[in-house]
């Protein structure tokens, strides 16, 4: 089955498949990620990102989304891709967790698409310690990896952003 793929971000044109899987792909130079699109917000084009005192190598820092102080992590470190200020190019793709709202820095957003579920691989079947990985994808020749935002920072780092953003509050 062919995803369904949406320039516009407007999923309402696309066939509903059977427990189709519905997601926003974004780059990070040629690794190509994706976001479950009920937790994504929006994504936005870069603002100012303001450096968190004390917070985890893992969070950029913080920007005012509608009033609301959420963290900015670097996905490009848990991927331990070459490191990379944001710059005005950068998108940001706003999601939520469980526990807070937060933003990942993104090269681009490309597209929303949709997968039947059974598309989606185990990421312990490709390679141990994937944690913050709910599944890959397969689109064309490429391997997109799917992002469990609940999983992204370990407890450590969780917790060093919650005295964080309490202490700068």
């Amino acid at each position: 089955m062919k995803p369904c793929l949406s320039n516009s971000g407007d999923t309402a044109r696309c066939e509903p498949a059977s427990k189709a899987v519905q997601l926003v792909v974004f780059a990070l130079d040629e690794l190509r990620c994706a976001l479950h699109l009920a937790t994504v917000e929006r994504a936005l084009r870069m603002v100012e990102i303001t450096r968190l005192p004390k917070a985890p190598e893992m969070v950029h820092g913080v920007i005012d989304f509608h009033g609301e102080i959420i963290p900015v992590l670097d996905v490009r470190k848990r991927f331990q891709l070459p490191g990379k200020e944001p710059g005005i190019s950068d998108q940001l793709i706003v999601a939520r967790t469980a526990k807070r709202m937060v933003a990942l820095v993104a090269d681009a957003v490309a597209d929303v698409i949709a997968l039947p579920a059974e598309a989606r691989i185990e990421p312990g079947a490709i390679l141990s310690g994937m944690e913050y990985c709910s599944g890959v994808v397969r689109l064309d020749h490429d391997m997109i990896f799917i992002h469990d935002l609940d999983a992204f920072l370990s407890l450590e780092e969780e917790q060093a952003l919650e005295a964080a953003l309490e202490e700068n509050s």
